[in-house]
């Protein structure tokens, strides 16, 4: 994550906080719920968010989008051949909220996560969460107060294995542009990811490093453990959340196509059992290629924590690093029994009039591009943009993991990209 990330919610209040310099992007403190908020109330609440410079950092994405572009279309022809071996696909969607937002029919904020620009500067939601601090090479946006989202199907998609080498379904009037299926053992594709290093944002607990995700049995598979590690970067007369601590007590991953594979448009899905254990915040979420966050835009197609799934859509307002949300929360206590040991799908349909999210078939969140424009009037969903996966642990929204028995797993069976004919 190169720039700031949010939280999603309904009618949020952001308000300017500071955050520190850091790295799906989401960070807020969090009270009830708000992916980076305080009390998350029926009504919005603010996030704050830090984060790198995403200047910078946009167009290093950027350039990274271009290449990507050429890599995804390299990857979709080795998509094609996945597709002989590759899964049957549902379809599903994500949501990572983060950063207030002002929404109708009293929507919930949760705060973006702010660049940290050797300050801490963020959005504080009504939630009372405070955005994450950012790193200088990839955004991160997540964060956002329980919302009441639209109805949804109470029957989860109930696979707890992978779908196995099957043929890829491709829905009709759509390609195939690219995906990862996760069926070579070892490390992750280094076509595909890279990755987040250290402290990156919102307050967590987690020490992000390249270990903790491996390819096993046809899964992605990012692990969350209770360990140890020494911070290299420990300052003890510093003022920044990310030096003051000595040590990190858990270590997890978060990978980012940035730089590597980027997409405009298309149809988004993922097939994943998610940790639901207590302080986990585990998501899936896209930033675009080019801008500051969250001028440059924040999808949360994926986000969980304290007991709810969310898909959140965050751009920019006046106020620099702070966001407008179109939020939707959704409590699994309401999914039916089993829901948590069970693999999902979630998906996001992105073209340039809308964008729809969904979990398992069933809408969670639906936005008009024109109803989420920058203060400048232009659309931050109109360029490409990168994807995020990641495991963060504790922090301003996840809740306290000191009761959950480690190691805990986030398992992706695929991600894919289709886009129409």
């Amino acid at each position: 994550m190169t720039a700031p990330f949010s939280r999603h919610h309904r009618l949020a209040v952001t308000i300017a906080a500071t955050l520190t310099l850091g790295l799906w992007g989401c960070g807020q403190s969090t009270s009830s719920g708000g992916a980076g908020g305080a009390t998350s109330g029926t009504g919005g609440s603010s996030t704050a968010t830090g984060g790198n410079t995403t200047g910078t950092g946009g167009a290093t994405t950027s350039t990274g989008g271009q290449t990507t572009g050429t890599g995804g279309v390299t990857t979709g022809t080795g998509g094609n051949s996945t597709g002989t071996g590759g899964n049957t696909t549902g379809m599903g969607g994500t949501a990572v909220g983060t950063g207030g937002r002002t929404t109708g029919t009293g929507g919930s904020g949760s705060g973006g996560r702010a660049p940290d620009a050797g300050m801490d500067t963020g959005t504080v939601r009504n939630d009372g969460n405070v955005g994450p601090d950012l790193p200088a090479d990839v955004l991160q946006a997540q964060d956002s107060p329980p919302d009441a989202g639209p109805p949804q199907n109470d029957a989860p998609l109930a696979d707890t294995a992978p779908q196995g080498d099957g043929g890829i379904n491709v829905p009709d009037g759509y390609k195939l542009v690219w995906s990862d299926e996760f069926n070579t053992d070892g490390t992750p594709d280094p076509k595909n990811w890279n990755y987040e290093k250290g402290f990156v944002r919102n307050n967590e607990l987690q020490w992000y490093q390249s270990n903790n995700a491996s390819v096993k049995g046809g899964l992605l598979i990012i692990e969350g453990r209770k360990e140890q590690v020494a911070n290299p970067n420990y300052s003890a007369s510093g003022s920044d959340w990310k030096t003051t601590r000595q040590y990190a007590d858990y270590t997890s991953t978060s990978m980012t196509t940035s730089g590597l594979q980027s997409w405009q448009y298309g149809r988004f899905e993922m097939r994943a059992r998610i940790p639901t254990s207590a302080g986990m915040w585990p998501a899936w979420w896209t930033l675009g290629v080019s801008g500051e966050w969250p001028s440059n835009g924040e999808i949360d197609i994926m986000e969980y924590y304290k007991g709810n799934v969310l898909a959140n859509v965050a751009c920019g307002t006046a106020t620099r690093w702070t966001a407008k949300w179109d939020s939707s929360t959704k409590a699994i206590s309401s999914l039916g029994s089993g829901w948590s040991s069970s693999f999902h799908i979630w998906r996001m349909d992105w073209d340039d009039v809308n964008i729809s999210l969904y979990l398992d078939d069933t809408l969670m969140n639906a936005v008009p591009l024109s109803s989420m424009l920058n203060s400048d009037g232009t659309s931050p969903f109109k360029q490409k943009v990168y994807m995020i996966l990641n495991l963060a642990i504790g922090g301003d929204n996840g809740g306290d993991p000191s009761g959950t028995t480690f190691p805990v797993q986030y398992e992706v069976d695929y991600v894919r990209v289709f886009q129409k004919l």
